[in-house]
């Protein structure tokens, strides 16, 4: 195989299970999940998992698609996340479609995950929750957008004020010794809040305790909104945090489900809709 001429991570080929029988036969699938902080490439043939694909989203999303997209002639290509009409309208030359990222969401994790109710997606931009029936279709769904609060955003940017590389904010935040109420998640105040409560002496290991439980006193209100029903599956960016995890399996009173790799899993549901989309 011609190695990739521009450098992008790539995911080891993943442990999901093959499709059914019907779409083994599919010619091959790419789905690209364009996301605020990163980019996600599921790449399917004939029914088994090829590879998954990952860069940063940077201020330059086109070229990075480009760069994952160096070796899609010949495969069909499905778009999912907010920067899906960019791939759509930028590579003539591909059989391109796009899908939402509830449909993209709902299907990746019902592949991974074929008895779970419950989608939470927390990533860079925004939180969607999302109700799937026992047969996996779409019931209900709630999705945060328009404000930091509550996602990763957030978390990233309480982070730098707490002066914590984001990739061990979630363990920081685990070694706090007690419980401490942040009330705002306006993130402009949080910030104020959290530089007052240092002020006061309070230890910035449960500041940022407090804020992961703010986040996910937040989301546990749009999960109920939808319909909470277990099993949970919890995909995005944030859920590579241990702490945030452990936040959600305490107040469901659960143990939730996380797959290998929850960056991947809209563009696991994007190149799903894909073979299906092209079985006969």
């Amino acid at each position: 195989m011609t190695r990739n001429p521009t450098p992008a991570s790539t995911l080891q080929s993943p442990p999901f299970e093959p499709l059914e029988e019907e779409a083994r036969e599919c010619p091959g699938v790419m789905g690209i999940d364009v996301g605020s902080r990163s980019i996600e490439l599921a790449v399917l043939e004939k029914g088994r998992w090829k590879e998954v694909r990952k860069l940063p989203t940077t201020f330059d999303p086109l070229g990075q698609c480009r760069k994952l997209l160096w070796d899609a002639a010949g495969y069909a290509v499905v778009a999912t996340g907010y920067g899906r009409k960019l791939v759509a309208d930028s590579f003539p030359g591909l059989e391109v479609t796009t899908i939402t990222e509830i449909q993209a969401y709902a299907l990746g994790a019902r592949h991974l995950f074929p008895q779970a109710r419950t989608v939470l997606d927390i990533g860079g931009q925004d939180t969607k929750v999302i109700s799937l029936s026992s047969q996996g279709k779409v019931m209900k769904f709630e999705m945060n957008d328009r404000c930091a609060a509550g996602t990763g955003k957030f978390l990233e940017f309480m982070a730098t004020a707490l002066q914590v590389p984001l990739e061990s904010f979630g363990e920081f935040a685990r070694r706090a010794d007690k419980r401490i109420t942040i009330n705002s998640m306006c993130t402009v105040f949080a910030e104020s809040e959290a530089t007052s409560l240092m002020a006061r002496g309070e230890r910035p290991e449960n500041i940022a305790m407090g804020l992961h439980l703010a986040v996910f006193q937040r989301t546990l209100a749009m999960l109920r909104r939808v319909g909470l029903q277990m099993p949970l599956v919890f995909a995005g960016g944030v859920a590579h945090n241990e702490c945030a995890v452990r936040i959600l399996e305490e107040l469901l009173g659960e143990p939730v489900m996380v797959p290998e790799d929850p960056d991947a899993v809209g563009a696991l549901g994007a190149a799903l809709w894909g073979a299906k989309a092209r079985v006969p």
